[in-house]
């Protein structure tokens, strides 16, 4: 596909190699100097295919790219979807599409480089150890743009990638987007007093109370992991998350075989922090364990009481995070509110490739006043997070 470099395209995870998959770097626990990311391992991905959640009849035609070692092996590996809508990205493009269209071009089908409906960092140009990781990248990279000319496609989209793969687009001709998102850092805390410690005090009385009132009316809090999450658990989530993400999105994505599906597959990288009232379950949090970190995902809830989405989601997991001596907490997308309870700012990058020379001019100066927003923001943000003058200001992400 890219000269000597011999890239294909495969259109299903059942048709690629867990083991070749899991081979490349973020996949595979206990990787001899890597990290281990959840979202991007075959267990996840193939859940997401095999569920019927991202599939073609849902919009995610799936166009990874994989580049062969000539050992049967992999090189390298790019997640990548043909898309005709972008619904489920969480980096929101529906303006340029707009624009485009109102010049009278077409904007969809675009290629999104992604793991959908999962707005968290994590590597996109996957290489193996043993392979040149500079060559891996710039080949698919330049893969990624060979296979939007075949298309036809409008655009290519890389979002939530980790900052230090924004050189490769950029020299490849990509366009620079940033966002942002709230995590928690793990600086060594023995335990979520030793972090209130470290606030102003007006904001830790605050939280105290907050804490204090979300088990009011007899609710307790459990977290279930690993052989905890039966069928049965399942079903009472998934109520849930079809209650609460039914009023927000309108169309949950998820179905319910996916979960049946990643607590067969990653019952042990899955952590779901559950209130019960009544010995019944009434609201749960889904969250998943990487080596370093606790993504937080999505939550729903079948009764409303003051406080509990707080404390399921963000306090519970700050709690787990310094249990297990995980770095970071990253809560998804959006949400300023996190601020108050020890979610900092941190800095996400997405990298654009379009095809259309007007719409690029145009999307170029969006984004350079767009990030100079960011930055301007995350730096207002710091200067009110909940910490005392002078610890914990700022976080590199």
């Amino acid at each position: 596909m890219t000269g000597d470099v011999k890239i294909r395209v495969e259109t299903s995870f059942q048709d690629i190699s867990k083991e070749c998959w899991d081979g490349l770097s973020g996949t595979t626990k206990g990787q001899p100097g890597g990290l281990y990311n959840p979202f991007i391992s075959h267990a996840y991905l193939s859940s997401l295919e095999e569920s019927g959640s991202a599939t073609a009849d849902t919009g995610w035609l799936g166009q990874h790219l994989l580049m062969e070692d000539g050992k049967g092996g992999f090189a390298g590996g790019l997640i990548c979807y043909l898309k005709n809508h972008s619904q489920g990205e969480y980096v929101f493009d529906h303006g340029w599409a707009d624009a485009l269209e109102r010049a009278g071009g077409r904007y969809y089908p675009k290629l999104q480089c992604s793991v959908p409906f999962t707005p968290a960092t994590g590597p996109r140009l996957l290489s193996a150890t043993t392979a040149d990781e500079t060559a891996v990248r710039n080949s698919l990279a330049a893969g990624l743009q060979e296979l939007t000319r075949r298309h036809q496609a409008s655009s290519a989209h890389v979002t939530f990638l980790p900052e230090d793969e924004i050189a490769t687009f950029e020299q490849a001709g990509f366009l620079h987007r940033t966002d942002q998102q709230f995590h928690f850092i793990n600086d060594g805390y023995a335990s979520h007093n030793d972090f209130l410690e470290t606030l102003a005090s007006r904001k830790r009385k605050a939280l105290k109370k907050e804490r204090r009132a979300a088990p009011e009316g007899g609710i307790t809090i459990d977290w279930l992991t690993g052989k905890d999450l039966t069928e049965s658990i399942w079903d009472q989530f998934f109520a849930f998350y079809m209650d609460t993400g039914s009023r927000k999105w309108g169309r949950p994505y998820l179905t319910r075989k996916f979960y049946s599906l990643i607590g067969e597959r990653m019952a042990d990288d899955i952590l779901l922090v559950m209130a019960k009232r009544n010995g019944k379950y009434i609201a749960g949090a889904i969250n998943f364990i990487g080596s370093d970190a606790l993504y937080g995902r999505h939550w729903g809830a079948i009764e409303d009481h003051p406080f509990l989405h707080f404390e399921v989601c963000y306090h519970q997991a700050i709690d787990f995070a310094i249990d297990k001596g995980l770095k970071r907490v990253e809560a998804g997308a959006q949400g300023e509110h996190k601020l108050a309870r020890g979610y900092l700012p941190a800095t996400t990058h997405s990298a654009h490739f379009i095809a259309h020379p007007g719409l690029k001019r145009a999307v170029a100066d969006y984004l350079y006043r767009e990030r100079q927003e960011v930055e301007q923001m995350s730096d207002i943000l710091a200067e009110h997070s909940p910490f005392r003058k002078g610890e914990r200001q700022e976080t590199d992400d």
